[in-house]
């Protein structure tokens, strides 16, 4: 079983997640729903769920804040901003403090419960759209440059072309 925290402040939406994760699958749970990001942090660390589906904008703290306390605390959690905002400051902010993915509202259930079981195995969701919006500041300059490998890395220069 993946055990599965939500975390969203409109209930309509979080309650018909919970329904669409636990009636397509059987290999998903939903052990909790957390409606703000002071709950989420709470939860996290009393039900150490395998995901967390985290909004960002959430009553109190940010999804974004949520999800740097959470891994402080807990480093083997999965978490994917699940949100309506594709601006780039969040997906940056997100995927920077450890992240495991964003995706937009507009996923189906479908694409979800496979980002979810995806996530469970380790790799990384992000929505087409957003990792378009990603490459493409790559190379229009916008995005914040990452420095070459020989300046991250002392050993680097050591190794021979070989």
């Amino acid at each position: 079983m993946i055990r599965i925290l939500l975390v969203d402040d409109q209930p309509l939406f979080v309650e018909s997640l919970r329904m669409s994760l636990e009636n397509y699958t059987d290999d998903l749970q939903v052990v909790g729903i957390a409606k703000n990001g002071t709950c989420a942090i709470a939860m996290a660390c009393d039900l150490v769920p395998d995901v967390i589906l985290m909004d960002v904008h959430l009553p109190d703290i940010s999804g974004v804040v949520a999800t740097r306390r959470i891994l402080e605390k807990q480093r083997s959690i999965k978490i994917v901003m699940l949100s309506t905002y594709d601006e780039d400051e969040y997906v940056r902010e997100a995927l920077r403090i450890g992240s495991s993915g964003y995706l937009l509202k507009d996923i189906s259930p479908t694409e979800l419960i496979a980002a979810i079981r995806a996530l469970h195995s380790g790799l990384v969701q992000i929505s087409p759209k957003i990792a378009t919006k990603l490459i493409n500041a790559m190379y229009d300059g916008t995005s914040p440059k990452i420095p070459e490998v020989s300046s991250r890395f002392e050993w680097f220069d050591t190794l021979t072309d070989r």
